[in-house]
Formats: C-alpha cells, structure tokens, sequence
C-alpha cells in the first residue's frame, strides 16, 4: 500500500510539473519572434544585412503567452546595435526587452583624392569601398548620383567616407545672374529677364528684379530659370 501511495504521489508531481512547464512560455519561441520582427523591419536597407539576436535570460519565468508581439523601444533603431521589446497581453501581462546587432554591408563612397573646400565633386572623386554602414557616421552617401555635381563644404582627405552633411548642391540660381522669368498658364507662357536679388537651390523661393525695377518671387529651377506663379 505504501509503494502505492508513493507511486501516486510521484506521478501526481510529475504530471503537475509537465502542467507547470506547459503554462511557461518557450525563450526561444521569444527570441524567434523578435528574429522575425526585426528581419520585417529591416526589408529597404541597403546591401546584406544580418540580424543576431541574444538569448532571453534564463532566469527569467514567464507566462505562457498566446501571442507574444514585438515593438521597437522608444529611442531604439533597426541599426547596428539595438534593442527589441517583447509583451504579451493575456492571460498574463508581461514585457521583456531583448539585445540584438544588425549589420548591414554595402558600398559606400569615399574620396578617391583630396578634395579642397569649394571643389565641385567629379565621378573622377570619388571611389567605392564596402563595410558595415552601421558603424560609420550618419548620412554616408551610398549612390554616385548624390555626390557628383555638389560642392565640397570643407577640405577631405584621400579616403575619406563621404557624407550628407560634407557636401551641398550647387545653386540653380546664383546672385548677380541674370535669370529667365517664366509664368505660364492654360493657354499662355510669359518669359521674362530679370536680375537675381538672392541665391537659392533648385525648388528654393527667390527674389528677383526686372528690366523696369519690378520686384518678383519665384522658384528657382536648374539652367537660370525662376517659375513665377501670378
């Protein structure tokens, strides 16, 4: 009869257990769906990218959840080292936050000489080199068509990754020139010549002055030419 009881009390903690560990949720089933999250929320990025995610802390028991949803932490990036939340709303409330790393190689332009303060950038300048984007500054130019024709804003050296905020476009409309007024409607086009008050970039307002002393505002295009809507 005692091994009987024992035998019914052994198979009656066992079974409690298997419950118990069936109402604890999976780490790893955690840990796939913020893979799945942020491989999601890094489609669009440039070149190869590669997700690694860390292992939940072992410590931690939680409920088993139905849903589990993963989100991005205010302040947090798919880029370069990170992390990603993950909660649960029913039948138990409960977030926990993961470390990851995205990586994303690709090519990205770099000086191909020195270039001087003031130099309009040739294809000639520049040269392509490959590395993870994640660990150079902010706003590195990865496309030709971004560089090429702009105007270096201060001294770089041979080698030097080339950024957004090193170079500027040039001005479709410069101070002095002579532009070319153009207004047109349904049904007519006016051009004008007139004297450009202000510089501007292609799609910037600027002031110009016409042959009789008139004062317009218009929008500077490529070549010399200022939109002037009436």
């Amino acid at each position: 009869m005692k091994t009987l009881l024992a035998l019914l009390l052994l198979s009656f903690a066992q079974i409690s257990a298997a419950q118990t560990t069936d109402l604890r949720q999976d780490p790893a089933l955690v840990r796939q769906v913020a893979e799945q999250f942020l491989n999601t929320q890094a489609r669009g990025l440039p070149g190869q990218v590669s997700i690694s995610v860390s292992k939940l802390d072992p410590r931690l028991d939680l409920a088993a959840c139905a849903a589990p949803q993963a989100f991005m932490p205010t302040g947090s990036r798919v880029w370069g080292k990170t992390t990603v939340g993950i909660r649960c709303s029913v039948p138990t409330p409960w977030t926990v936050y993961i470390q990851a790393k995205i990586t994303v190689v690709a090519d990205y332009l770099v000086a191909a000489a020195p270039l001087a303060q003031g130099q309009i950038v040739s294809a000639t300048d520049i040269a392509t080199m490959q590395g993870d984007l994640t660990t150079l500054p902010t706003g590195i130019i990865t496309d030709a068509s971004q560089a090429i024709g702009r105007t270096v804003t201060l001294s770089l050296q041979a080698g030097t990754a080339l950024r957004q905020d090193s170079l500027r476009s040039q001005p479709a409309v410069q101070q002095g020139q002579t532009v070319r007024l153009v207004s047109a409607g349904p049904g007519f086009r006016v051009t004008a010549e007139a004297q450009a008050l202000t510089s501007a970039s292609d799609g910037q307002l600027v002031q110009a002055r016409t042959q009789n002393g008139q004062m317009v505002r218009g929008v500077a295009k490529a070549g010399g030419v200022v939109e002037v809507s009436y």
